[in-house]
């Protein structure tokens, strides 16, 4: 993989936003979605740097960013994402699934942007995306048991099936040793036991940007809408939504790809193809 620099950014409310960077070429933002860092597209990173210069933010609350802060909410990560835009000139975006929604209402109040691609934003749609199982994660994560909660987040959300074959007596302490060999990062790198408490703010995310896709009828962005074929429907309805209120969005489904597709775990090679293409036209 590509070496890569870091810098940062100050958003509007003085929080500091890192980033790493990379290639060489048009900007090209990468935003990561829910219990990740930018440690999770760095292959995606590294597959476009050839033609990009490739800058892939810790969002807020996050390695080398500064807190979530007390008025988190949606404004903020638009916020982060405008001052990114604005020191760096990217005018191409990406985002994954919380990060995808970050893109799409930045897109809605920065209209400058050239091109936004995004892959299975959890847009809810008349309850579409699962939330009965966050206040038992809340409580989990107050309670410290972070194992636990990340076996109550993976099962809600249902982006790893397989996990549901197996009871929770079973999942949580191989859980807990997974955190436990993860745990040692080095570098800009975030353990998984710091991002898992993240998750909350992203779910705040998802429920402060329910049924709006209607809002974004009019973006000026050109827009990609990507998905996989072995993700849970919910995505789906929502890539149905945006497709039926953006009339000029393009969709591409990968065949055998999940929610993780685009991330280190995934097949970023395949989804960079698609970007480049797109960011490229």
């Amino acid at each position: 993989m590509s070496e890569y620099r870091t810098g940062s950014v100050s958003s509007a409310d003085g929080t500091v936003i890192g980033y790493r960077q990379l290639g060489s070429g048009p900007a090209v933002l990468l935003v990561h979605g829910g219990m990740q860092a930018a440690q999770h597209l760095m292959k995606l990173a590294d597959a476009l740097a050839s033609d990009f210069t490739v800058l892939v933010p810790d969002r807020r609350g996050r390695g080398l960013s500064g807190r979530h802060g007390d008025d988190y909410c949606a404004a903020r990560e638009v916020e982060d994402l405008q001052a990114l835009v604005a020191a760096t000139g990217a005018t191409r975006i990406f985002g994954l699934s919380a990060g995808a929604l970050v893109t799409l209402r930045t897109a809605h109040a920065a209209p400058g942007l050239d091109a936004i691609a995004l892959y299975e934003p959890p847009l809810s749609v008349n309850g579409s995306a699962p939330m009965d199982w966050v206040p038992r994660f809340d409580r989990e994560v107050a309670r410290g048991r972070l194992s636990s909660a990340l076996v109550t987040a993976l099962n809600g959300l249902a982006i790893e099936p397989v996990l549901g074959r197996f009871p929770r007596f079973v999942l949580v302490p191989f859980m807990a040793i997974g955190a436990r060999l993860q745990g040692n990062e080095s570098g800009d790198d975030v353990p998984i036991s710091a991002l898992i408490p993240t998750l909350r703010f992203d779910m705040r995310l998802v429920e402060e940007m329910a049924d709006t896709a209607r809002d974004y009828a009019s973006l000026g962005s050109r827009v990609l809408l990507l998905g996989g074929t072995k993700s849970p429907a919910y995505f789906s309805v929502a890539l149905d939504e945006l497709s039926a209120a953006i009339p000029h969005a393009r969709r591409i489904a990968f065949s055998g790809l999940g929610h993780s597709g685009p991330d280190d775990d995934g097949d970023p090679r395949r989804v960079a193809e698609a970007l480049c293409d797109f960011f490229t036209a």
